[in-house]
C-alpha cells in the first residue's frame, strides 16, 4: 500500500477517467480497517484504504485511458 494522506475534500482520478472527491474517512465495523468514503457520480461509494492507495501498477492495462500508474491518483500529483 502507498503511503500517502488522503484529505476529507480532496480529489482522485480513476484510471479510467473519473474524478472522485474524499467525503470521509470511516472504520470498518467488524475490522477497523479504515475505509475511503467518496462521491462518484452523485453517489456515495466506500472502499478499503489498501485498495485505494493499492501499489499495483495498472499502466498497461487496456482500460487505463489517463496512462496513470496507479487505480486512484490525487489530482495535481505527477502520475
Amino acid at each position: 500500500m502507498r503511503k500517502e494522506i488522503v484529505k476529507i475534500g480532496s480529489k482522485w482520478q480513476h484510471f479510467k477517467g473519473d474524478v472522485m472527491e474524499i467525503v470521509n474517512i470511516a472504520k470498518h465495523s467488524e475490522n477497523l480497517e479504515e475505509m475511503i468514503i467518496y462521491n462518484h457520480r452523485g453517489e456515495l461509494w466506500a472502499r478499503p484504504i489498501s485498495s485505494f492507495l493499492s501499489d499495483e501498477d495498472v499502466s498497461a492495462r487496456s482500460d487505463n485511458v489517463t496512462g496513470q500508474k496507479y487505480r486512484f491518483m490525487e489530482i495535481g500529483k505527477e502520475k
